[in-house]
């Protein structure tokens, strides 16, 4: 059988028309398809202009939709003169299926307008790559690639419209269904940490979460072990064939540290070894065994490492936007916040993170998964008596705490109390000692901000032989 000599752009104009002689039969066929369709779904211009004119004089309740009315209100419209006016308009009514399946009708048109869009992807991408470099470099075009086919997909699954309050409650009621499926008590991705789940509910979709602290805090080393856990109760759950599966993929912006350091932290809180032993290879045979055991164990674990240094706000929506597409993640963590390049300079550091903060909210919004952004805090708070930090010591603090859902700082009193040890064999010493003893191994997170409910302070276990957070032990 000979090939065709060309390809026809899809599209069904028997659907268009069936459709159309639906809603001048019956007006509240719009109510059913406006969610899905929109005039640029229609292929034939002339129906564009026709599905529009009824959409917004059904909107304005202003006139009842029959091929009369319709013609009246277009009757100017070139195009519908030359197929025969209201004629062509009596012919659509006329020949409307008796019960049509107007979801059906819709869904096609849909499904052929996406198809054309895909079609023209592809040909910006054909035509932009001929261009000269110059005019747009290589990374950019993938980036607009990448941007324009995640919206497709977006809109192709997402694209509803505005949803009712029922509906709203419904899929609230779902996402408690689903907690309680897994056996939790959360809605979110669970971090591994009790508390803190138990005061958010787990890192809920949709939230910008800050996690800030000072050098040596540990606050990559918590971000770290939040992404493990969850990724690990995730491939738990899909390993045991759960209904509902706990945690997320985990997309993992390292800026600071390369992907082989952060894997090799997560090696060693994981096999207990100490990492200055991992970057010597100074091992015991047992401690190697449980090495290579450890490491085969973790090696599916579906924890995913971009070390891209210098990364703008515009690549990472991208890199997250294909990932998510490809790989179903469900939390995206970034350390740290200022290390992140804004798409343009601005006047000032306050106006580049404000961009920054702002782009992560739309992204964790966009993609509907939680962001978790490290961040840097000012000096001031070494300045301080009590080191604690507060809001205000947020670097660039003001968008930060406008954009975020949850504020968090890491604090560990033991990191100051060593530095200012007082002479020995004084009473202040003995007062000293004891306070080390207190906090030794101790690690607060305190949650400033909850948009969602209640701020607190949770305790922690931090063992800085294998820079790890857990659980403190109850009795």
């Amino acid at each position: 059988m000979e090939q065709e000599a060309y390809r026809h752009v899809p599209y069904d104009i028997e659907v268009e028309q069936a459709l159309l002689g639906a809603i001048l039969v019956d007006n509240r066929v719009l109510e059913q398809v406006s969610a899905r369709i929109k005039p640029e779904h229609f292929y034939d211009p002339l129906h564009q202009r026709l599905f529009e004119m009824m959409s917004v004089s059904y909107e304005r309740g202003g006139m009842v939709l029959t091929p009369l009315t319709l013609h009246a209100a277009m009757k100017a419209d070139p195009g519908l003169q030359e197929v025969g006016g209201h004629g062509y308009l009596a012919g659509l009514a006329q020949a409307a299926p008796a019960l049509p399946n107007v979801r059906d009708l819709a869904n096609i048109l849909h499904d052929l307008a996406v198809r054309r869009t895909l079609i023209r992807i592809g040909e910006d991408i054909v035509n932009t790559a001929y261009e000269a470099p110059h005019e747009k470099p290589p990374q950019a075009q993938i980036q607009d690639a990448e941007k324009a086919l995640y919206r497709v997909s977006e809109t192709s699954k997402y694209g509803e419209g505005p949803i009712d309050f029922g509906e709203s409650l419904r899929r609230a009621v779902d996402a408690a269904e689903k907690a309680q499926r897994r056996g939790g008590k959360i809605s979110g991705v669970p971090t591994g940490f009790t508390d803190l789940d138990s005061l958010l509910g787990g890192l809920q979709a949709s939230d910008l979460l800050i996690v800030a602290g000072r050098p040596g805090m540990g606050k990559t080393s918590l971000a770290t072990n939040m992404a493990f856990n969850a990724a690990l109760a995730h491939m738990k759950d899909v390993a045991a064939g759960e209904e509902v599966p706990r945690g997320a993929p985990v997309l993992f912006f390292s800026l600071e540290m390369a992907a082989q350091q952060l894997s090799a932290r997560i090696l060693s809180e994981q096999s207990e070894i100490e990492m200055w032993k991992i970057r010597s290879g100074r091992f015991s045979e047992s401690e190697w065994e449980k090495f290579v055991l450890t490491m085969q164990d973790l090696s599916s674990l579906p924890l995913f490492i971009d070390d891209t240094g210098g990364i703008s706000i515009a690549q990472i929506a991208a890199r997250a936007r294909r990932l998510k597409r490809e790989k179903g993640i469900g939390v995206i963590m970034i350390d740290y916040l200022q290390l992140i390049e804004p798409s343009r300079r601005a006047e000032n550091r306050v106006q580049e993170i404000t961009e920054v903060t702002k782009g992560l909210k739309t992204l964790a919004k966009e993609l509907n998964v939680p962001v978790v952004a490290l961040s840097q805090l000012s000096r001031g708070v070494d300045a301080r008596d009590d080191k604690r930090p507060v809001l205000s010591d947020l670097r660039e603090s003001g968008s930060i705490e406008q954009d975020a859902d949850v504020v968090m700082f890491v604090f560990r009193e033991e990191y100051y109390l060593k530095s200012r040890e007082p002479e020995a064999g004084t009473a202040e010493h003995s007062k000293w000692l004891e306070k080390c003893e207190r906090v030794h191994r101790r690690a607060e997170v305190l949650v400033e901000k909850h948009r969602h409910g209640a701020t607190n302070k949770i305790e922690l276990f931090f063992d800085d032989r294998f820079t790890r957070f857990s659980n403190l032990a109850t009795d």
